[in-house]
């Protein structure tokens, strides 16, 4: 039966791994749905997606009367993939609850107003590194009828925040579902006008990737001046080509594209490649022409790793680290959010280079039992959208998020007092004002002046 389903995430930024997430979670839920998805960028989205599925697209940051009408006009509500719930780091110019309170205000509206089923489906969970950020994750997540989370350690963040465990499945990430053909764009992709296309070379092929918000800003320039070194050690040791992997190139200052340039100048004995990248695929594409990546993006470690390409993860956040275990991939990774020497990248990345056959064959097992696991949590989130469990197989986790209770109940006084004044904070415009819903009297219209209060 066809459902009217209302999908959000960050859809827009330009930011490749989300408009993967997005095709991924179209193409395993359905085109015999109708969609309604939320854009920074509607006319890239709508573009991105071509006619394959019948999608409505609303922008996210200025059509907030849309997003309230299709809260109510929905059969299903998802959210889908991505870190949906943490709270944001410094280097991103914003309040650090400001997603947490965007999320809280939609779930709130769908729930206690709309009366719209929920499920937040293959997300992540964390950095969540406060209580009130604690509280939050619990006053969202204790509202969603479904929950699957992309890791054992965004799994830990909700326990961690009060959530009955019983509430919480563990699953992967979404895109793990994808084939490698699908991650290259088919049987067209190699007469896809987009594609993108770099004379072969007898060099190693690096692929780089580099992303400006880590955790540890105070780290940055130390982290950049260690792999600069890393690399010009491995170029002494082996003849190598570097390729940049700009996973986002707009929508923001400090994209990867233009960090990879500046990251560039660095180099006294590499050159760097620049390409232009728009499309899944032509990230896809490009990926898969590289001996070895290197990278601090989450998809680009999961598209090399579904293509077979042997991978050194740089974890600037929580969710890369909690990946890099799921692949198998700790001694050859590094945190750098952390002091460390340029030896830690180089060694075991010739030890990488060196040994890319065995490593590309061990990484293609692992992900070949997480696509499974993928399958499987579409093929009970298909169920859940279709009201169509199948007879003697595993089931969402049976637990109905409430319905009834006023959202003061879930947030204690002190954390309500602290969000009625967090827009003092230096980070938010002090014009701002949020706070937690009163009574079930006001409650339709504070929920809608928390939607429009929202940063984008």
């Amino acid at each position: 039966m066809t459902k009217k389903i209302l999908f959000l995430g960050t859809h827009g930024q330009h930011n490749i791994g989300d408009e993967l997430l997005l095709e991924t979670f179209l193409c395993q839920l359905g085109s015999n749905h109708r969609y309604v998805v939320n854009s920074y960028d509607p006319e890239f989205t709508a573009t991105q997606l071509g006619d394959r599925y019948d999608v409505d697209v609303i922008q996210t940051n200025g059509d907030r009367i849309a997003l309230l009408r299709h809260l109510f006009k929905a059969d299903r509500i998802v959210f889908g993939g991505g870190s949906i719930l943490k709270e944001l780091y410094k280097t991103t110019g914003r309040n650090r609850y400001a997603t947490l309170l965007m999320v809280l205000a939609i779930v709130t509206f769908a729930r206690q107003i709309a009366r719209k089923p929920i499920a937040m489906l293959n997300i992540g969970v964390g950095p969540i590194t406060t209580d009130i950020g604690r509280r939050l994750v619990r006053a969202i997540v204790t509202q969603v009828d479904e929950i699957v989370v992309r890791d054992p350690g965004s799994y830990a963040v909700c326990i961690q925040s009060g959530i009955d465990p019983r509430h919480v499945r563990i699953g992967t990430d979404a895109v793990f579902a994808a084939t490698e053909s699908e991650l290259l764009g088919g049987p067209q992709a190699a007469t896809n006008d987009t594609a993108v296309r770099i004379e072969s070379s007898q060099n190693i092929r690096i692929g780089l990737n580099l992303n400006f918000d880590i955790a540890n800003p105070d780290n940055w320039e130390l982290f950049q001046c260690e792999l600069a070194k890393a690399i010009e050690v491995v170029a002494a040791e082996v003849p190598i080509e570097l390729v940049a992997i700009p996973m986002q190139s707009k929508f923001k200052s400090n994209d990867d594209a233009s960090v990879l340039r500046a990251f560039a100048e660095r180099l006294s004995a590499v050159e760097m490649i620049h390409t232009d990248l728009v499309t899944t695929a032509d990230a896809a594409r490009l990926i898969a022409t590289c001996d070895v990546v290197v990278s601090e993006r989450f998809h680009t470690i999961v598209m090399a790793s579904i293509l077979g390409v042997p991978t050194f993860a740089l974890a600037y956040d929580v969710k890369v680290l909690e990946l890099a275990r799921m692949l198998g991939l700790e001694d050859m990774s590094v945190d750098i959010n952390q002091p460390f020497e340029g030896s830690a990248i180089a060694e075991p990345l010739l030890r990488l280079i060196s040994r890319r056959t065995q490593h590309s064959a061990t990484l293609t097992h692992k992900v070949e039992t997480l696509a499974e696991q993928a399958r499987r949590n579409f093929a009970l989130a298909r169920a859940w959208i279709e009201d169509n469990p199948t007879s003697g197989a595993e089931s969402f986790a049976e637990h109905a998020a409430p319905t009834s209770h006023d959202l003061r109940s879930r947030v204690p006084a002190r954390v309500s007092q602290r969000l009625s004044t967090i827009s003092s904070s230096p980070e938010s415009d002090r014009s701002r004002r949020y706070r937690v819903i009163d009574s079930p009297k006001e409650r339709n219209n504070d929920v809608i002046r928390i939607v429009f209060a929202m940063e984008k």
